[in-house]
């Protein structure tokens, strides 16, 4: 595969941005509820980051009955918490493919798709559009595989996958559309990726925590305080807690100071749903490690301004 950008351009583009960013969030909402602290959190911090538009992913598990079903109901729940935050949908909320990737040669359409390529194309190589995706990573292999030439406009951020030594890729991301993990990692773009497990597993919470900091906050602060405090009956029993993955790459955007990194070369997804690594292949951006108080001192704050 011919990559878009020479190793010294994607080098630089890897960098954690010192100037706020444009960004586009892609989202399977409903699939979980980390993704939704994640879009709040994302919309509460305009200091370092403009977002664009969010984009409904395909997901499936007990949540949904398929690809399109998840994408639906993550479109919904987008809805539901703008309304909370008082932001109008309208251009700026859109769904998703409705299916996995069949080849690797053909993009399945979809709104977000569409819209992604169209202001992907409005940027520059010295100011990109960063498109941050804490789902299946469908909706942006897709709209590389359309257009090949945004692949220099944008920087990727992607919560999929574990550590390359983990004994298995099988999470649920990278899973999802295996086909479309396998793109991501091949086509060159500049990628960030946060692995899972032991990185953005660190981001533990519990109910004490979320009624204290998150439940007086207003609609949108009670809100995630209901959907975190009902998700799983054993978080009512002394000293369990719930990993909030999703938070990670906002995090990252936020300030980078409560993460640790290294440059490597882009892992190959295998058949077998392992990672391997060949040094001859493109450079990405890995986190290794995150201060999970970083993000919560912030995102605290930030939900009690806005109650």
């Amino acid at each position: 595969m011919n990559l878009p950008l020479t190793p010294e351009e994607l080098l630089r583009k890897l960098q954690w941005p010192e100037r706020p960013v444009d960004m586009v969030l892609d989202t399977d909402t409903y699939n979980e509820i980390d993704d939704q602290f994640a879009l709040v959190y994302s919309l509460l911090s305009p200091e370092r980051m403009n977002v664009k538009a969010i984009y409904a992913a395909p997901f499936h598990n007990q949540r949904s009955s398929g690809p399109g079903d998840g994408m639906e109901k993550s479109y919904e729940e987008i809805l539901r918490l703008l309304e909370f935050m008082e932001t109008p949908a309208s251009g700026f909320a859109f769904r998703g493919s409705a299916e996995w990737l069949a080849n690797k040669q053909t993009a399945p359409q979809s709104e977000a798709v569409d819209h992604m390529i169209e202001l992907a194309r409005s940027y520059s190589e010295d100011q990109p559009l960063y498109v941050v995706a804490i789902g299946a990573i469908t909706n942006v292999a897709a709209a590389l595989i359309a257009a090949p030439d945004i692949a220099r406009k944008i920087v990727v951020l992607w919560l999929g996958g574990h550590p390359v030594y983990w004994p298995s890729a099988n999470e649920f991301n990278m899973q999802g559309d295996v086909l479309a993990s396998q793109y991501i990692l091949d086509c060159g773009v500049p990628l960030v990726r946060f692995p899972c497990a032991l990185v953005a597993e660190s981001l533990t919470s519990t109910i004490a925590e979320m009624e204290r900091y998150a439940k007086p906050c207003g609609k949108t602060g009670a809100y995630l305080f209901e959907i975190f405090s009902t998700y799983e009956e054993r978080l009512k029993n002394p000293g369990c807690s719930k990993v909030v993955w999703d938070l990670a790459p906002i995090g990252w955007l936020v300030n980078q100071g409560g993460f640790k990194s290294h440059l490597m070369p882009s892992p190959i997804l295998n058949a077998e749903l392992t990672l391997s690594i060949d040094p001859r292949r493109h450079t990405i951006h890995e986190v290794t490690a995150i201060d999970r108080d970083y993000i919560y001192k912030d995102l605290f704050t930030k939900l009690a301004k806005l109650a």
